[in-house]
């Protein structure tokens, strides 16, 4: 086993255009996070193309979240696979650009669903959020690449800002040229699956130019379907070696089944919960893609000087207490109105709110993305990396699923305190992590084949 300081550990960091090429699909596929399944595109699904049925938008929330599981559903089967794939065969890069194009283009056609066409709306969802989700996990393979484990945190969170930065700059555009999800607005509305393909479709081209694929291609000899199935066996044979890892993904499991219900509902929770005017909407926009920028930036250097794992369970610790204040966000404001005689309005408490949540989910995904490259070794990073897309995804068929059932039966305010337990497990979990043996343990395979 090499030690922690070998000079394995220390390998060469890419060079900066290449980091930059990488960190630009960040920066491009936070038009479609952002436009189509936080900000705009979801509270349109469920008030205009769904609409409230007399139920207070319950069966709408609930076919959203029933789309968006179905989608991960289908990244947890085949993640892993294409891993295996992308590894063995050196294509990476192949299987990103594939998985952009078909992003551009379902999301392109969400032009097409009108009020009343649920089925082809939930129908592009699942596509869409399938191949944008599948990019996510082909993009992320490529950062144990660009610098030695020292420094993934910085460069994990140098992209995951910048993404907040393109999120910013979309979304922005959108909220002001665009308007608001309404039935009224809607002639203009419905454009923005066009746009959000359009922003990703130009904005990610630096990182086909720049971004290197590394890997030396195996002889094919077999399909890729044996491929993937062989290789996969084998890496599951030897996660054993891997134990931190593994614990490690358990604990992602819970956190990011809070992160992706978050990440779904928050802004159907300002418009249903809140009731906050577009303007409220809006500024609370800014407020967390700036919020979260400085998060993924500034936890990304503390992560390389603290370690990842304690980083990535104070990013956690923030978490539950911005799930808190969501939920007692009205009650406090009527609290404090009724006890100092006041007449502020529970939207704008809840931009305050909106700062904390900020905080944690920029620290919260590149925490969670630089553990992983941490613990992977080089040579099977994409086939890592699948599983990690593998815990993500099952975590948000699994938060997403019972945030629709359980907001069917008591109503969305109450069904957010998922998330603060889903947070509270995960740190739980996350105890059982030692991070020096999990990074030694990637290098000793690395040292070895």
């Amino acid at each position: 086993m090499l030690p922690a300081n070998s000079a394995k550990d220390e390998t060469t960091h890419a060079s900066r255009r290449e980091i930059f090429g990488w960190a630009m699909f960040d920066f491009a596929n936070q038009a479609y996070t952002l436009l189509i399944i936080t900000v705009v595109f979801g509270e349109l699904f469920t008030t205009v193309i769904v609409g409230d049925r007399g139920d207070g938008f319950r069966l709408a929330n609930f076919l959203w979240s029933l789309a968006l599981a179905l989608s991960y559903l289908m990244v947890v089967i085949t993640a892993p696979l294409c891993g295996a794939v992308m590894d063995y065969r050196a294509e990476k890069k192949r299987f990103l650009f594939i998985s952009y194009l078909a992003t551009v283009a379902t999301t392109a056609m969400l032009y097409f669903v009108e009020p009343g066409y649920v089925v082809v709306g939930l129908l592009l969802i699942v596509l869409s959020n399938y191949a944008y989700s599948m990019g996510e996990s082909f993009i992320a393979a490529f950062l144990p690449e660009l610098g030695p484990p020292s420094s993934l945190g910085k460069i994990s969170g140098f992209g995951w800002a910048l993404g907040y930065i393109g999120g910013l700059f979309s979304a922005g555009f959108t909220l002001v040229v665009l308007g608001e999800a309404t039935v009224e607005n809607f002639e203009r509305i419905r454009w923005v699956g066009p746009f959000a393909a359009g922003f990703f479709l130009v904005a990610a081209l630096p990182t086909f130019f720049w971004l290197k694929e590394r890997g030396v291609p195996q002889p094919r000899g077999v399909s890729y379907y044996r491929i993937a199935l062989e290789r996969v066996q084998v890496t599951f044979n030897e996660l054993r070696h891997f134990k931190d890892l593994t614990v490690f993904l358990a604990s992602l499991l819970f956190s990011m089944a809070g992160v992706y219900i978050i990440i779904a509902f928050a802004f159907i929770y300002g418009a249903q919960v809140i009731g906050w005017e577009e303007s409220v909407r809006n500024i609370m926009f800014i407020i967390v893609q700036i919020t979260a920028a400085v998060g993924a930036l500034g936890f990304g250097f503390l992560q390389d000087k603290l370690g990842a794992k304690r980083t990535y369970q104070m990013t956690l610790a923030l978490w539950v207490l911005a799930i808190l204040s969501i939920w007692v966000t009205p009650e406090l404001t009527g609290w404090v109105n009724n006890r100092f005689a006041l007449e502020w309005e529970a939207q704008y408490v809840f931009l305050v709110v909106g700062c904390l949540a900020g905080l944690s989910l920029g620290s919260s995904q590149s925490a969670s993305r630089a553990l992983v490259g941490v613990f992977s070794p080089l040579k099977k990073s994409a086939e890592f990396f699948g599983f990690w897309g593998l815990a993500n995804k099952l975590a948000g068929v699994f938060g997403i699923v019972m945030l629709g059932v359980l907001q069917t039966l008591v109503g969305l305010q109450a069904s957010i305190l998922l998330c603060a337990a889903l947070f509270i497990i995960a740190m739980l979990i996350c105890a059982g992590v030692n991070e020096q043996r999990g990074r030694d343990a990637a290098l000793a395979w690395n040292s070895n084949v």
